[in-house]
């Protein structure tokens, strides 16, 4: 089988910094133990048993705050979403050891709030409900931070404001948070726009819609609770026009899947080790389909 290797694709420089420093910190005999992560380091399940193996406790769930409160003693690792001020301000309360894995590019987004909110601004944050990314961000100002999902809640909104201001979610398709913006901007001409999807997402997104024009298939390795990974998916389907499926890992595939498929692309989300990936390129390259197949 034909492969195309889609490229940029894999590890960003965040996801590949927050996992090296939660390995740096098992490795330490000097770390308090034990070592708990609080939510998925990344959102793939493979970088998560990659750290279990090396003794780290993930700790997953929707609320950063009520992880924590398992926690008694040792170490605590924040995820590269990022999270809140005040979970932050628990941790140290019950004397743990923080570690901050918070990819840059969410820090970012969390001085931008804190920055426009001390200048008297309200916050319309585009994000996506129940991600850790934005449950952290909006923590910096709640009362000030208004998350939207869809074009119905621009509509619903009822922020009357001379200081407006949008930003976004680091890891959502650029082509999405455009149409939500632009919707903005028509009910607040006076909005001030801060587009903050990372630039990984958005080489990776861009790739994936203008190098598949030969593929029959798309293929998106990354774990279903990645949202990167996710809107790759989404941008290939509705931006290039191609067919494409998210695959876990090599074991996801079949032939039956790839069935009258004579060129494949391949690419994979942020939070995919590259390994993974490798796996499944290595799967496809040796794929011979079934001629009497139907």
């Amino acid at each position: 089988m034909r492969v195309l290797k889609i490229s940029p694709r894999g590890y960003c420089y965040g996801v590949v910094d927050a996992i090296q420093m939660a390995k740096r910190v098992a490795r330490d005999p000097a770390v308090p133990r034990p070592i708990y992560v609080l939510g998925q380091i990344v959102h793939n399940r493979h970088a998560v048993d990659g750290l279990r193996d090396l003794g780290i406790i993930t700790l997953d769930g929707p609320d950063r705050m009520v992880l924590l409160d398992q926690i008694t003693i040792g170490t605590v690792i924040f995820t590269a979403h990022g999270v809140s001020p005040a979970v932050k301000a628990a941790a140290r309360t019950k004397g743990l050891n923080c570690v901050d894995a918070t990819c840059p590019d969410v820090t970012r987004t969390h001085d931008l709030v804190l920055d426009l909110v001390a200048k008297g601004y309200e916050i319309i944050y585009v994000g996506k409900r129940g991600h850790p990314e934005p449950e952290g961000v909006i923590g910096e100002a709640p009362e000030h931070v208004h998350l939207v999902e869809t074009l119905a809640e621009v509509d619903m909104l009822n922020v009357e404001t001379p200081r407006l201001a949008i930003t976004t979610q680091t890891t959502l398709s650029q082509w999405d948070t455009q149409a939500i913006i632009d919707r903005v901007k028509l009910r607040y001409p006076h909005v001030q726009v801060h587009n903050d999807i990372c630039h990984a997402t958005q080489e990776r997104q861009n790739a994936a819609t203008t190098q598949v024009e030969e593929a029959d298939l798309v293929v998106v390795v990354g774990d279903e609770r990645s949202n990167n990974s996710k809107r790759l998916v989404h941008v290939v389907r509705e931006i290039a026009g191609r067919p494409a499926v998210l695959v876990d890992d090599v074991e996801h595939l079949s032939p039956e899947l790839l069935q009258g498929v004579g060129t494949v692309a391949v690419t994979s989300g942020s939070s995919t080790p590259s390994e993974i990936t490798r796996a499944v390129i290595q799967y496809l390259e040796h794929f011979e389909p079934d001629p009497d197949a139907e």
